[in-house]
């Protein structure tokens, strides 16, 4: 969707700040942040290494803390959340990605996908999830016997498996080549448009901006410019 007026808030940041010890130095990760996010969108946040995308997904997500300023999810208070209620939070409403698959080498497709819903409250059936994105047919292999595109497919169905509010995405086509990594964005995209679940992707990659109703830049730890997409560029046009 293009962002409107009577969109619903998900998340708000307001001032936040993270830095980072490395010995005697002192590394600021963000630098006064403030963002919001609506439901139902799809947003690109787009910046290079070291801009400070990931530790903003990770504020985000419930993973990492922030040194100042405010995060809340809807009404819940994430900087003063307790580990417990953190823990909830990304049990009950959000999906991660990452560049990386994190599956487990001696199960199967369908069984790394069991380990999540069988600890969510409301999950969909794991064969649902494998076939939203198109992975309906190989669920019984391990994945040394599926391609890199394939695991990172079975990743995003673990993640959607518990039917998240958030879908967090960290480079999703960072090890994937041009192809390979559309038929994921291909995936991600069908999640969104069938779920209707807020999807926040992070990239050094400009090339997928194509694809999001806002591209947010980040820099430095800053938020830069702000953009809504008025055409979306189809996936068969992009390219890296």
């Amino acid at each position: 969707m293009i962002a409107g007026t009577n969109r619903t808030l998900v998340f708000k940041a307001r001032n936040l700040s993270k830095s980072y010890r490395l010995g005697q130095v002192t590394i600021p990760a963000l630098r006064g942040v403030d963002l919001d996010l609506y439901e139902h969108e799809l947003v690109v946040l787009l910046g290079p290494s070291g801009s400070g995308k990931t530790t903003l997904l990770n504020i985000l997500g419930g993973l990492d803390s922030a040194d100042s300023g405010e995060v809340f999810y809807r009404d819940h208070d994430l900087v003063r959340a307790s580990e417990s209620d953190l823990t909830r939070f990304r049990r009950e409403h959000v999906g991660f990605i990452f560049q990386f698959y994190n599956l487990i080498p001696s199960l199967t497709a369908l069984e790394n996908i069991r380990l999540v819903t069988e600890i969510s409250p409301s999950p969909m059936r794991p064969e649902t999830a494998l076939d939203l994105v198109g992975m309906d047919q190989l669920g019984d292999r391990f994945p040394s016997q599926l391609s890199g595109g394939e695991q990172q497919r079975v990743s995003i169905a673990r993640a959607i498996s518990k039917r998240p509010d958030i879908l967090l995405c960290d480079e999703p086509t960072g090890a994937l080549d041009c192809e390979t990594g559309r038929k994921v964005l291909e995936a991600i995209l069908k999640v969104h448009r069938e779920l209707g679940t807020l999807v926040v992707i992070i990239t050094h990659n400009a090339a997928i901006s194509g694809m999001a109703d806002r591209v947010i830049r980040i820099e430095n730890g800053r938020i830069g410019d702000v953009s809504s997409s008025i055409a979306k560029v189809p996936l068969s046009e992009i390219r890296w």
